[in-house]
């Protein structure tokens, strides 16, 4: 283990390490300004990147960009009001008064400072638990590894948003997505609907772009405008920033400890986090206090927790390979690539690995929140960036890497495919992370199955430890219907109090037409879906039959909460989103036709002239630099874009 350790150490600290994870860091700084894209985009773009990379530097700029993107999205929390995630929710309630009463600078200092503190306790808590739950790893069988990859399914469902069958659907179509292509078991080939780019099923990389980056793109050009809303002044304030951590170093570390602990549940991350360590800090407070009116504390103690939290959601990703968050699943996508499996290999064979993950997230955070405090000046000018300006170049972006996942048009198509279901997810607020880490996990979770049945039969799933994971599942799902049913039963017995208004602080489900069209199109896939698989083998055909019972079962769920009028109906607009999306969809056929090169300099030209309404001058720079770093891409990875008659003629 000293050998691993020694080893990660002169890895982490060799001079193309630390390049590796300073661009990843730049990269990270740069997503995590816009709102909306966060983490998960900003990885899946990277992804492409890291076919053929040595191992220790493809995870160095993976690391980088996943410490730093918290950090990153602290900018549009505090001079903007804007979450630049839904990780920095809470951070919003008192940066931004803080902003608007000419701290900005103050409250900047004291979100990197935290962030910085948080990612580094983060990292410890990871070494521990890579070192307690080493010999529980190794005791594990097939059967423990599935199941808990359906625990970790079942948390994310049931904290993914108001209705738990909502989020059991996704989950569900998110594993039937990853079923597509070749039973791994039989070979035989399914729901691929004689297509031929379907039968080794869809890139993660497509889905990633396409789930999460698309749908925020979308969203940010229906708002127009600049990133920013309002001019907000740095301010003075560094070194109280400072200060104020020092200050508080116990909430500081309180704080970071239950975002790392928090971060290992799958699911139960992210905005969570960031609320329950607001709320924390609130509560245990003294002296004077000022929350949502500026109080520092209140951007201290969110902001300490997300980095930790980004830390502790390592911890089931390396050792089960049970994504903790949307992030992670991405992370996990990333490791596959590099041919790394994560659980006993990545503390067996790959320890030195695991170290370098852990010593990279350390490194990384304090390399982040560095540049953060150093570049934060000239970050904030770039909120001013009108984003229809920005909008063809990360277009252009996503489909450059969309393409180089199997590099065919039916990368793209798909992506327009699967970024139509991440719109309607988006605007009927479905959850897109359920979604994702559903689809992640399918390969394994069927791997493990398959494994469990080949080796022990059934009687694989009567082992103690499998037992207990499944009483968890099954509590996981029965704890909130038992709280709101404890909740509706002890409402008349509050005397004298408002029934009405008691009803109105109960969590209402909500529906809507968007809502209706997946519920009756989930179960029309589901339909279809089992008459595809139900010719095949039984080992062929049973995870994807699992996939679509657990599917089919949340959608009419769905539908039945509706039709009893247990949900709130709401208007949920669509039309301007598939406008769009048509969109991409005509710029697609243009660049398969034209060929992407052309199409991507006359698309970034006239949209920037006419729909920015920019000078003619500058529409023509970023037309010119998008092409000079499509042909620099091209002749440095040796890539290949869809050549149609302009491009052949040009180049």
């Amino acid at each position: 283990m000293m050998e691993a350790l020694v080893a990660s150490l002169g890895e982490v600290f060799s001079a193309s390490h630390l390049v590796y994870m300073g661009l990843g860091v730049m990269i990270g700084l740069l997503v995590g300004i816009i709102p909306g894209l966060g983490g998960i985009a900003g990885m899946a773009l990277l992804l492409p990147f890291l076919y053929g990379m040595e191992p220790g530097l493809a995870l160095g700029m993976l690391m980088g960009m996943v410490a730093v993107i918290p950090t990153g999205d602290t900018f549009t929390s505090v001079l903007m009001g804007i979450p630049g995630s839904s990780a920095s929710q809470a951070t919003v309630m008192d940066g931004f008064p803080l902003a608007k009463k000419g701290q900005a600078a103050r409250a900047l200092a004291s979100a990197f400072l935290s962030s910085l503190c948080g990612g580094v306790i983060g990292a410890i808590v990871l070494t521990g638990f890579i070192l307690v739950a080493r010999p529980l790893v190794l005791a594990f069988s097939s059967a423990e590894l599935f199941v808990l990859t359906l625990l970790g399914l079942a948390m994310v469902a049931v904290l993914s948003g108001d209705s738990l069958f909502k989020g059991m659907a996704a989950c569900g179509l998110g594993l039937l997505a990853g079923a597509i292509g070749t039973a791994p078991a039989t070979g035989e080939f399914r729901l691929n609907l004689g297509v031929e780019y379907l039968f080794d099923g869809i890139p993660l990389i497509v889905v990633g772009l396409a789930i999460f980056a698309l749908p925020e793109i979308v969203d940010l050009l229906i708002r127009r405008g600049s990133i920013a809303r309002e001019q907000t002044s740095l301010g003075h304030g560094w070194r109280q920033g400072i200060r104020d951590v020092v200050d508080n170093r116990g909430l500081v570390a309180k704080c970071a400890g239950m975002g790392s602990l928090i971060g290992t549940i799958p699911g139960l991350a992210g905005s969570v986090v960031d609320w329950l360590t607001y709320a924390f800090a609130s509560k245990t407070a003294k002296g004077e206090k000022h929350f949502g009116q500026g109080d520092i504390r209140g951007v201290i103690a969110p902001e300490s927790a997300n980095n930790a939290c980004a830390c502790g959601a390592m911890v089931p990703t390396l050792l089960f390979g049970v994504p903790g968050s949307g992030t992670a699943a991405i992370f996990l996508g990333g490791l596959l690539l590099l041919g790394l499996e994560p659980g006993v290999s990545m503390i067996t064979t790959h320890l030195d690995l695991t170290y370098t993950i852990i010593w990279s997230l350390a490194l990384a955070n304090i390399l982040g929140a560095a540049l953060c405090l150093m570049l934060a000046r000239p970050v904030a000018q770039l909120t001013r960036i009108p984003f229809v300006l920005l909008a063809p170049v990360i277009t252009t972006l996503i489909l450059f890497a969309a393409f180089q996942a199997t590099r065919s048009l039916g990368d793209w198509y798909t992506l327009i495919a699967v970024g139509a279901i991440g719109l309607l997810f988006k605007q009927a607020g479905w959850s897109r992370p359920a979604f994702l880490i559903g689809f992640v996990l399918a390969p394994g979770a069927e791997t493990y199955f398959y494994q469990s049945v080949q080796f022990h039969g059934m009687a694989a799933f009567l082992r103690p430890g499998v037992i207990i994971i499944l009483t968890l599942i099954a509590l996981a799902f029965a704890f909130p219907l038992i709280k709101r049913l404890l909740q509706r039963r002890q409402q008349p017995l509050a005397v004298g109090a408002d029934v009405n208004r008691q009803t109105a602080d109960i969590p209402v489900p909500t529906f809507g037409k968007i809502d209706l069209v997946l519920v009756v199109g989930l179960l029309a896939l589901a339909a279809g879906a089992w008459y595809d698989v139900s010719g095949m083998s039984m080992i062929g055909g049973i995870f994807p039959m699992l996939a679509i019972a657990i599917m089919g079962t949340g959608a009419l769920l769905a539908g039945a909460q509706a039709w009893k009028g247990q949900a709130s109906w709401v208007s949920q607009p669509i039309g301007q989103p598939l406008v769009w999306l048509g969109g991409l969809l005509a710029l697609v056929v243009v660049a398969s036709l034209l060929g992407f090169i052309s199409t991507a300099f006359l698309m970034t030209l006239g949209f920037i002239r006419f729909v920015a309404r920019a000078r003619w001058s500058t529409a023509a720079l970023i037309a010119i630099g998008i092409g000079a770093f499509l042909l620099g891409m091209q002749a440095l990875l040796n890539l290949h874009y869809p050549t149609g008659w302009l491009d052949a003629t040009l180049f």
